[in-house]
């Protein structure tokens, strides 16, 4: 039960990008360093921000680059903004009697300034703004507030938010609005990842909420000749797997397998044949904390050729043997060894 909700402010209740990238160049320029676009920012940036600048410009006080930071900032005309569905969430804290905090690194000059201007000051028990390295406050901020970890969640937009939240071991929740990109984000391991605000909010629905067991499918797909289809995801830890997902409300297994499937290779299956069902419990290969339902199937490939979305990032055909011999993730490697012994996998006549 989420009590209590610690927020992060930049990329996580507000859009500050356009000027932060506008201030970073412009420092970035005074020592002859190149401007750096918006998603190598989002690539390279971090915090606590004394390490991208030492890695950026190595020997340069920091106090004199915020000087020359903060000059900037003030004067960019690009606007800050609140990011889409973030007054609805603080309304529904509010309203479900939820305690709100902010944990912010913005100097707090700038960061007092924008928390009245948008309009957002009244939402706050209390504000921290100005913290280099917020997981020096974390603990503070629980003492003093007498906030149960257990019923308090950081939410925020960077690895360095989710470290925070660990450091408190309260429940990490990583927003992908704002400053790092999804990937980088993933592998930090937050408890629980989403699109925005408003995600969050119905999926917590309330403050009683409670994670339950995800639905999954998933299939061994073969060609009929002895080889199988593997792919290889960034969502496993690289490691090589098969093709599948989330099972939607009022849709049969079968019918979200060849869904997934579809999506995922661009291939249709036929002889589709159930083999086991796994519970995956937090497991460290996958890139967050979850609890799977994990209904595995074998299938033959039909038609079609494979055209990967975004979730797989190679494949490959291979024998059982070398599959046997590839960086499997678990789940897979069990799938394979069941069907094996069930004689399942069909071979060339």
């Amino acid at each position: 039960m989420f009590r209590n909700f610690i927020f992060d402010w930049s990329g996580t209740l507000v859009d500050d990008l356009p000027p932060v990238l506008e201030a970073t160049n412009h420092v970035l320029s005074i020592y002859g360093k190149p401007a750096l676009d918006r998603e190598e920012f989002r690539r390279v940036f971090r915090l606590p921000y004394r390490e991208f600048y030492e890695e950026m410009l190595p020997g340069v006080p920091l106090p004199e680059l915020e000087v020359h930071f903060r000059q900037a900032f003030a004067g960019s005309k690009s606007p800050v903004t609140i990011l889409p569905h973030a007054r609805e969430k603080l309304e529904w804290c509010k309203q479900h009697g939820v305690r709100a905090f902010v944990l912010t690194s913005m100097d707090s000059e700038s960061f007092k300034k924008q928390l009245v201007d948008l309009g957002l000051a009244d939402f706050f028990e209390a504000t921290y703004s100005g913290v280099l390295d917020k997981r020096e406050l974390i603990l503070e901020i629980i003492s003093k507030h007498r906030l149960v970890p257990e019923e308090t969640a950081f939410i925020g937009d960077m690895t360095h938010d989710i470290d925070t939240a660990r450091h408190g071991k309260l429940t990490s929740i990583a927003v992908l609005t704002g400053y790092t990109l999804a990937g980088p984000l993933s592998e930090s391991r937050p408890d629980l990842t989403v699109p925005d605000l408003d995600a969050l909010r119905r999926f917590v629905g309330r403050p009683g909420w409670r994670p339950r067991p995800v639905a999954t499918v998933g299939a061994l797909l073969h060609d009929g000749k002895g080889k199988l289809l593997m792919l290889r995801t960034h969502k496993w830890g690289h490691r090589w797997g098969i093709p599948g997902g989330k099972i939607r409300r009022g849709e049969s297994t079968e019918d979200a397998l060849r869904r997934e499937i579809r999506e995922e290779t661009g291939l249709e299956i036929d002889r589709i044949r159930f083999v086991i069902v796994q519970d995956c419990i937090d497991s460290h290969e996958f890139l967050r904390p979850e609890h799977f339902l994990l209904l595995n199937y074998v299938a033959r490939v039909k038609s079609g050729e494979i055209v990967l979305n975004e979730e797989a990032q190679d494949y490959r055909w291979v024998t059982p043997a070398e599959a046997m011999g590839l960086d499997l993730n678990r789940p897979t490697r069990t799938l394979l060894v069941e069907a094996l012994n069930q004689g399942v996998i069909e071979h060339p006549v």
